[in-house]
């Protein structure tokens, strides 16, 4: 049984992680096209291009990271190594350069490939932790829950504090004070990275069969893992219901419910409120992960959180544009996001077990490899969900000059990008989960067996 510290202290790594995420996901579509000074093409085009480039490195970063042998593990040293690269690399995407169009558009690229290169360095390794810090699949959901409890705490702070921060610096519309916030954000990003390493260990050491530095045979093994396609689908789909319904949030509170403040009807509702908001209804659902999944099953939890979190969004759709309509809205917000809290510490788990069921199947456990590609899938999901949204705005022709009024059909594109659209994403995750094969007792048999080969073969050495 591993000790509380450890937990809270794995769960420090996702609080910084999802820092950055959050903001990234969130802030960075509008930071490009409303403050840098990007067209909503260049922008979707290049949140495209950058996050499909992090996504390939992934399992690069997974394969290299299997292959690390130092005295604090395999996967524990990129906290420490990285941490700092990762708060210097935040602070510069968000600084706009006095230079012309062109070269703007290249440091843009530059700037991002290179945080979304160190976001792998660092975080590929931390999620390939969860495989090792223990052999139980109940503990692993355990510590999955910690971290994903954490990471919603870090996405509320970062939430909570970004806009009054960038609000003291000089405002939305100051390019130094988007520069200046980050800064404190990065700050305390590599803080918790640095505690998430002091505060682990590596506890489990998979055995291997001799040709164990054989890549292909790893990918081979990965690919013929059916467990691993299912929750690879049902990952994208996931990102692609978070990132569009969040990634929009800037753009909905600013047009959609910003007419109302114009309106003079007293609103006092901001996104920063309603993100936060939504963050702490996360980690209530991260909270009923664990007992929900001991009672019915991993599977059972996340399909019928994934319902929710879809049918709600339809209904969210259908709130009147008033005052009254938009409270609903929030109190829509805090359910949604409660069910879909529910949803990311099982999945997490579900890939620790993926591990053991290939190590069980195949003699190869490859758990860098497996969350790498896993990583590698949200991201994928990420990626188009944050085209998505430029490319979706531009189709209902919305208009990026300060203090535009926008059209009727835009606000209602923007009203379809926090419902319907996103709902397609809980949908088809709902349904690829229905199809996952490992069940408690075959996670239980698998345990065991595991366990006797390990000591078997570690003893044989």
């Amino acid at each position: 049984m591993a000790k509380l510290s450890e937990k809270i202290g794995y769960g420090f790594g996702d609080m910084s992680s999802s820092m950055f995420w959050k903001i990234f996901t969130y802030y960075l579509p509008f930071f490009y096209s409303q403050v840098f000074g990007l067209s909503l093409g260049e922008a979707a085009t290049l949140l495209l291009i950058t996050k499909l480039w992090d996504a390939l490195f992934d399992p690069l970063m997974g394969i290299i990271a299997d292959r690390t042998k130092t005295r604090y593990g395999k996967y524990r040293p990129y906290l420490l190594w990285m941490a700092i690269p990762f708060a210097v690399m935040g602070v510069f995407t968000f600084i706009t350069p006095a230079f012309s169009h062109g070269w703007k558009l290249f440091y843009a690229y530059a700037s991002y490939i290179l945080m979304m290169t160190v976001y792998s360095g660092i975080n590929v390794p931390y999620g390939a932790m969860l495989g090792v810090v223990s052999d139980d699949a109940q503990e692993r959901t355990v510590f999955s829950s910690y971290r994903m409890f954490f990471a919603y705490g870090g996405s509320f702070l970062a939430l909570a504090i970004f806009e009054p921060v960038r609000d003291f610096f000089g405002g939305m519309n100051s390019t130094l004070a988007w520069t200046l916030t980050m800064v404190v954000v990065g700050a305390i990003c590599a803080v918790l990275f640095y505690f998430c390493f002091r505060m682990t260990k590596e506890h489990v050491v998979p055995v291997f069969k001799k040709e164990k530095n054989s890549i292909g045979k790893d990918c081979m093994a990965l690919l013929s893992n059916r467990p691993w396609w299912i929750l690879l689908v049902a990952a994208i789909a996931a990102l692609l219901f978070n990132s569009i319904r969040g990634g929009v949030a800037a753009y909905f509170f600013k047009d959609y419910v910003g007419q109302l403040n114009s309106l003079g009807m007293g609103l006092t509702l901001s996104c920063g409120m309603f993100l936060a908001i939504g963050e702490i209804a996360n980690m209530v659902g991260v909270v009923l992960a664990v007992p929900i999944s001991k009672k019915i099953g991993k599977k059972d939890t996340y399909v019928m959180a994934m319902i929710g979190s879809g049918v709600l969004s339809i209904v969210f759709y259908y709130m009147p544009q008033n005052v009254l309509g938009v409270w609903c809205l929030l109190v829509l917000q805090v359910i949604i996001s409660a069910f879909a809290g529910m949803t990311f510490p099982l999945l997490w788990s579900m890939y620790a077990d993926i591990s053991d069921y290939s190590e069980y199947k195949n003699g190869r456990s490859s758990t860098g490899l497996i969350f790498s590609s896993s990583s590698m899938a949200q991201k994928f999901g990420g990626a188009f969900g944050s085209a998505l949204i430029l490319w979706i705005l531009a189709a209902f022709s919305y208009n990026t000059a300060q203090n535009a009024i926008q059209a009727s059909a835009t606000l209602n594109g923007l009203n379809l990008m926090m419902s319907w659209i996103p709902a397609g994403g809980c949908v088809i995750a709902a349904i690829a989960v229905a199809f996952y094969p490992l069940s408690e007792g075959k996670l239980k048999s698998i345990s065991s067996e595991l366990e006797m080969r390990r000591n078997r073969e570690g003893a044989s050495l």
